[in-house]
């Protein structure tokens, strides 16, 4: 048996044929549009150079070249190498980047806060807390990739800008994400602690961190995937690992040793995304 199309409502009166936020959603929609179009013409979007000849034929050569992949042993044994070197610089920067944002979280979260509990904070910890904020900001508003080119200058060309570079970029993301999971996590238990004369670091260790280590932990796996990813691109200016033999390899227009370093940092990126998900199971 066939239902109808629009069955009558219980009352008897037949359902709208449209949908009765139309107009709203029509207005915001072209209103959009009207606000990006400007946003376009500002940056020259303009993706259909892409498909002229003299664009498209150097493209399509250089695409061409991935396949098949690079697979010499001498080749591979060098990428395993930068690869391994891609690596221990994310994970150094982004241990440095932990130890500065876990202590510069827990002194711009509300949440831990003695004074708090019970009205306004006191003037001299809401300071502390809004300067602590304002170097977070300072910290993540400066990209990575300028601050590998301040450090090789430093210290000269090789990882040790890039690990810099990931260490104060990623400890201002990090600062703030931690800061933002603890002040809207449950708050109940960690007052309760605080009430009861618990200090500070004892309530974040057996109130505020169980409520949001999965969380926590997540945020931090996914960062080290980015931070990987930002080593890559740092070793475009100088800073070693897996990006600067790329490089190498697209400014000779060696197609097939960029694809199997591609190869490599999507193998890398599937690996976090493992960890992650292995951590979260075990944090349940």
């Amino acid at each position: 048996m066939l239902l109808p199309v629009n069955p009558p409502l219980p009352g008897g009166t037949a359902p709208a044929r449209r949908d009765p936020a139309w107009r709203g959603r029509v207005f915001w929609t072209l209103a959009a549009l009207v606000l990006l179009w400007p946003m376009l013409v500002l940056t020259e979007f303009k993706p259909w150079l892409l498909l002229e000849p003299d664009a498209l034929r150097p493209t399509l050569r250089f695409l061409g070249d991935f396949f098949p992949p690079k697979l010499d042993g001498e080749f591979l044994a060098m990428v395993a190498r930068e690869t391994w070197r891609t690596v221990a610089i994310a994970t150094a920067g982004l241990t440095l980047a932990l130890l500065l944002a876990i202590p510069l979280a827990l002194l711009s979260v509300r949440v831990l806060s003695i004074s708090a509990l019970t009205g306004p904070m006191a003037f001299l910890p809401s300071v502390v807390r809004q300067l602590v904020r304002w170097l977070l900001i300072v910290l993540r508003s400066v990209p990575e990739l300028i601050w590998a080119l301040v450090f090789v200058r430093v210290v000269g060309l090789g990882p040790t800008a890039g690990v810099l570079a990931i260490a104060l970029t990623f400890a201002g993301m990090l600062g703030k994400v931690y800061a933002e999971i603890l002040d809207s996590g449950e708050s109940h238990a960690t007052s309760s602690l605080l009430r009861n004369g618990s200090g500070r670091l004892q309530a974040f260790l057996y109130a505020l961190l169980p409520q949001n280590a999965a969380e926590l932990t997540s945020y931090t796996v996914y960062r080290w995937e980015c931070a990987i990813r930002s080593s890559a691109v740092l070793g475009f200016v100088g800073a070693g690992g897996l990006g600067q033999q790329m490089d190498a390899s697209m400014k000779m227009f060696n197609g097939s040793e960029v694809a199997t370093m591609l190869l490599v940092f999507m193998a890398l990126v599937w690996l976090a995304d493992r960890i992650s998900a292995w951590l979260r199971r075990g944090l349940a």
